[in-house]
């Protein structure tokens, strides 16, 4: 499975985050991650997952630039790997429609 984002336009963020999120596709499971990520609620509708992915992502990224010391790299990387998963798979899904 590949990690491009061909849905969302392009994140201009640090190549070493990248890279990670990169990697951590390849171990990416939906149940199980997703419930990291979302808590208890049960993944919506795939655009308004991705949509909550990309709100979360913004949120971390923000914290990022402001050099807060409550950010937490391992879960931007999560947040972005599962934001680079589930477009990939939307795009597959919606080229199969």
């Amino acid at each position: 499975m590949t990690c491009e984002t061909p849905i969302l336009p392009p994140l201009r963020r640090p190549r070493i985050l990248v890279t990670a999120a990169r990697h951590a596709c390849a171990d990416y499971r939906r149940d199980r991650d997703l419930k990291r990520i979302l808590g208890d609620t049960p993944p919506p509708a795939v655009h308004r997952l991705i949509a909550e992915l990309v709100a979360q992502e913004a949120v971390l990224d923000a914290v990022r630039r402001a050099q807060d010391g409550t950010y937490a790299p391992a879960r931007h990387v999560e947040v972005l790997a599962a934001l680079m998963v589930e477009t990939a798979l939307a795009r597959a899904d919606a080229a199969y429609v």
